[in-house]
Formats: structure tokens, C-alpha cells, sequence
């Protein structure tokens, strides 16, 4: 038994640490993306596309490594929920990185076509997507409930700024119809930011879960 609870922490240590370096790399493509259309850097928005394959292969890798777990080590009670949510956790991620792959997509489409206006708020968008992806990752190391909440409830101010964004791309197309193919590049990157929000929030998710047993949608009037 003693030769079992080992194993099984070792193991259950390398898929946390696998998670986590999966959020690096979803990071790294999140920033990346938008600098690519800041700069319009066509270049480093093909790289961005191109790293999504190695985000998607350890997206798998871990898929892989907690079934294996499960059917080999028979986990029960909170080791099980732990493997449970780093296995959602890890679909989740990779799903983030699918909107930052999005951008750089648009980047490419948009080629060196000027953009509509300076950009001010998808930068912001960009910083509080991290951020909830940070914290989010953090309560899960932590195994923190409370530090889970915290972290979704960035949501929040994410949608502030998609709205916002929203509403000031639309006066653009009302403003003058040439406006219209611009500013829709625009508003599609915007969503996939914002999209991003709700994901860090399923994570955040997965992390009550883990810790108390219970599956609870955060989000609304929850506390």
C-alpha cells in the first residue's frame, strides 16, 4: 500500500506539473497572438498557429496519463476528483489556446490591412484572459476553493471590456459602411478573448469541485 500511495502521488505530481506547463504554453500563444495583430506580424501568427499542434499533443498526453491513472491505480475520493478535473482542466486549456489560435488566424486574414483604430482594449482583454488563466491555475496547485472564486469572478471584467469593445466597433460601422470588414476582424478577436473568460472560469470550476465533491456554476449571483 505504502509502494501505491507513492506511485500514485508521483503521478498525480507530474500531471499537475504537465498541466501547468500547459498553461505556459497557452500563455505564451495568448500574448503572442495579440502582438502579432498589434504589429501585424504576419510571421509570428503563423508560429502561433503552428505551436497550437504542440499544445493539442500534450492536451492528449495528459488525457492519456489520467484514464491510464485511474484504471491502474483505482484512485478514489479526492485523489480521483484531482485526476477528474486536471483531465477537464487540461481540455479546457487547450480549448483557450483554439480562440488564441483563432486570432492568429485573423491575423493572417486581415494581412496588412490597416487596423481600424489604435488598440486600447483587446490588449487589456489579452492581460485579464492571463490573469484569470494565472489565478485559476494557481487555486488548482493550491488546491483553494476560495482563491478559485476569486479568480472567476475576473470574468466579469472581461465581459466589461468585450462589451465596451462591442459597442465601439458598432459606431465605427454605422459611422461609415467601409468600416464594416475592419471592425468585424476586430470584434472576432475581441470574442475570442472573451470567450477565454469563460473557459478560465469552467477551470475555476473544476477546481471547487476537486476540493469540496461539489460541481457549482460560478458565475451570476453565485458567492
Amino acid at each position: 500500500m505504502m509502494q501505491t500511495r507513492a506511485t500514485l502521488d508521483r503521478e498525480l505530481t507530474e500531471i499537475r506539473d504537465s498541466v501547468l506547463q500547459l498553461g505556459s504554453m497557452l500563455e505564451e500563444a495568448i500574448q503572442r497572438s495579440v502582438e502579432a495583430l498589434k504589429n501585424r506580424d504576419l510571421e509570428l501568427a503563423q508560429q502561433v498557429i503552428a505551436d497550437d499542434v504542440r499544445i493539442n499533443k500534450l492536451r492528449y498526453a495528459i488525457e492519456e496519463k489520467c484514464l491510464a491513472l485511474i484504471a491502474t491505480q483505482q484512485p478514489v475520493a479526492g485523489d480521483l476528483r484531482a485526476i477528474i478535473a486536471a483531465m477537464h482542466i487540461a481540455i479546457e486549456i487547450e480549448r483557450m489556446a483554439d480562440h488564441a489560435e483563432g486570432i492568429a488566424v485573423l491575423v493572417t486574414r486581415m494581412a496588412d490591412e490597416p487596423l481600424l483604430k489604435p488598440l486600447l482594449d483587446i490588449p487589456r482583454m489579452a492581460d485579464v484572459a492571463c490573469e484569470m488563466l494565472q489565478a485559476s491555475l494557481g487555486a488548482f496547485v493550491a488546491e483553494d476553493k476560495k482563491a478559485a472564486k476569486k479568480a472567476a469572478k475576473l470574468d466579469k471584467e472581461l465581459d466589461q471590456l468585450y462589451d465596451q469593445v462591442f459597442r465601439e466597433l458598432l459606431t465605427y460601422m454605422l459611422q461609415d459602411p467601409r468600416n464594416i470588414n475592419r471592425a468585424t476582424f476586430l470584434l472576432w478577436v475581441a470574442h475570442n478573448l472573451e470567450r477565454m473568460g469563460d473557459r478560465a472560469t469552467n477551470i475555476s470550476e473544476r477546481v471547487v469541485f476537486m476540493t469540496t465533491g461539489k460541481l457549482k456554476e460560478l458565475g451570476g449571483s453565485w458567492k
